[in-house]
């Protein structure tokens, strides 16, 4: 029986190349551990450095038959977790910039939906108040704040006069000052 703890890295490629789940396990054993330190020293995560790992030695295996190794095992084992090292932390960056852009989306829709709702209900509020006046004062308000008709045009389309409209528009909002409160006021 073969002591395959006993080859060398080129021998074991070999074999490996050649499918032997042997060669395979005695590379496994013999760097598994030390890739898996140096990972960890990077990353500070143990299930992460474990995850990286595991994954180099799934890529081994998938990849026996096509493998070019121009240096020596241990420099190709090293560069290839520096490598996946590089892109789960390129990978964690991005899903963090995602994860943040999506968490600022979500903050400034939900601001953007509640001050609708806000600004729908106040609309409501102030229409009821406008609803509540009496009808001739109603009139001269929505052709003043609705309409955007000067005092003189309202006069002129009522055949009232200007003293009368200024009148009813400013007992208009008294009342609507009362009735709302001042921060809804401000919003007429």
């Amino acid at each position: 029986m073969l002591s395959y703890s006993s080859f060398s890295d080129v021998e074991l490629l070999e074999l490996l190349k050649n499918e032997d789940t042997a060669a395979y396990t005695v590379i496994y054993n013999r760097y598994f551990h030390p890739l898996f330190i140096h990972a960890l020293q990077k990353l500070n995560d143990k299930e992460e450095a474990q995850d990286i790992v595991h994954e180099l030695f799934a890529q081994l295996w998938n990849k026996r038959g096509e493998l070019q190794i121009h240096t020596n095992l241990t420099a190709y084992l090293y560069s290839s977790v520096r490598n996946k090292i590089l892109d789960h932390i390129a990978k964690q960056h991005v899903r963090d910039k995602y994860v943040n852009s999506l968490q600022g989306f979500l903050n400034s829709n939900y601001n953007v939906t509640d001050h609708r709702i806000r600004e729908k209900q106040l609309a409501e509020l102030i229409e009821k108040g406008i609803a509540q006046l009496p009808e001739k004062m109603r009139e001269v308000f929505e052709l003043s704040r609705k309409k955007s008709l000067t005092h003189k045009q309202i006069a002129q389309q009522l055949n009232l006069s200007e003293q009368t409209v200024k009148k009813q528009v400013n007992n208009a909002l008294r009342i609507l000052r009362s009735k709302l409160g001042t921060m809804l006021f401000l919003a007429i």
